[in-house]
Parts: structure tokens; C-alpha cells; sequence
């Protein structure tokens, strides 16, 4: 069966679920045998979580779902290459994924990382420079703004990562333009469980 929810509707079963987490009453849905067995043949999600790698911010269990009923993209500091597009762009032309939900959190390392290097001048060395670069235009953003916290900056770059998203792809631009889709940006409290709507793109 294919899922018919809205964006708005996607939207409100992550929320439910995350209400859940945060008061201790997570009901584990969909993690049983039978379940795993009935999603052999397919999967229909509900959403697409495209969210940093950090192991306090495993998707499954913040939201209170189980087996096929979310797609999962994950990278430091949730930055975007090719990879991150195809997966995204496979999730809404091929799966029919209703929403994107671009995931940050507070205290993040490679927003912190990306802070460091632009106030020392100093860059790291290997691919984690790849993420630093990639993170930077959404620190100046937050500089330039006069938001010198690294939780700020994480808000600015799950704004600036929902907004490339559309910008970058088609396949996600024309979903939203039919109402298909949505794309919502939350920043996730490693401290209370809470994943607070911080920007939303598309019919909510």
C-alpha cells in the first residue's frame, strides 16, 4: 500500500512521535516480525530524514517509528553532495515520500568545527574540509546577522540546507510547486528529546 498522507499530515505523525520520545512513552510501532516481512517486497515511507550523523540523533528512535516507515539520509553537519541529492531525489520521484525534513541539532561538532575555522582562519585538513566549506556559507550568514552562538548557526544552516535542497534539485522543486511535497527544517535538543520546527517550504 501506498502512502497517501499529506506533507501537513507527515508532518503531524513525526510530531506525535517525537511527543512520545520526549515524554518517555515511545510505543516502538512497526519493529516486529511481522512487519519486517511485510516490507520484503516493498517500502512506502512516510517521510525522508536527511539529518546530521551524529550517533544522538538516530531518526527511528526520536520519532517513534519502525521498519519502512521512514528513509534515512545522514552526514555531518547534514551537508549536501550528489549522493545526498540522488538519495532525496529517489525518495520523492520513485518511493513518493509527502516530506523532507532537514534535521540539525544543538551543539553540533562540524557546525562548531566550521565556527572554529572561520574565526582562527585555520582549516582542517582531509574531507572534513569538504564539510567546513560546505558549512561556511551558513556561519558568515549567521555572523553577518550578529548570531555568534553555535546553536544559532545550526538554525541558519538547516534554513540554508532546506533552501538548497529546492534550489539545487528539480525533481524536489516541481513536488513542492504541485503539493506533493513539503520541506520543513527542525533543530533537534540533545537535551530534551525536542525537535522544534525551525522553517518550512511547500503547503503545511
Amino acid at each position: 500500500m501506498t502512502t497517501y498522507l499529506t506533507p501537513a499530515l507527515a508532518w503531524r505523525r513525526l510530531r506525535e512521535g517525537n511527543e512520545r520520545f520526549v515524554t518517555g512513552e515511545s510505543s516502538h510501532p512497526n519493529q516486529d516480525a511481522s512487519r519486517r516481512s511485510s516490507l520484503v517486497e516493498n517500502q512506502h515511507p512516510f517521510a525522508v530524514i536527511f539529518g546530521c550523523s551524529d550517533s544522538r540523533l538516530a531518526a527511528e528512535i526520536i520519532f517513534d517509528v519502525g521498519l519502512g516507515d521512514v528513509f534515512v539520509v545522514r552526514t555531518a553537519g547534514q551537508v549536501i553532495d550528489d549522493a545526498v541529492l540522488g538519495s532525496l531525489e529517489y525518495s520523492i520521484g520513485v518511493l513518493g515520500v509527502p516530506l523532507i525534513v532537514v534535521l540539525g541539532h544543538d551543539s553540533c561538532g562540524a557546525v562548531s568545527a566550521t565556527k572554529a575555522a572561520v574565526e582562527t582562519g585555520q582549516m582542517p585538513v582531509g574531507f572534513i574540509r569538504d564539510l567546513v566549506e560546505r558549512i561556511t556559507p551558513s556561519v558568515l550568514t549567521s555572523l553577518r546577522n550578529e548570531q555568534t552562538e553555535v546553536n544559532d548557526m545550526v538554525v541558519e544552516h538547516v534554513k540554508q540546507t532546506s533552501q538548497r535542497l529546492v534550489d539545487s534539485s528539480r525533481v524536489i522543486s516541481d513536488a513542492i510547486e504541485s503539493g506533493r511535497a513539503a520541506v520543513i527544517g527542525l533543530s533537534y535538543s540533545l537535551g530534551e528529546g525536542h525537535a522544534e520546527l525551525v522553517s518550512g517550504i511547500g503547503n503545511l
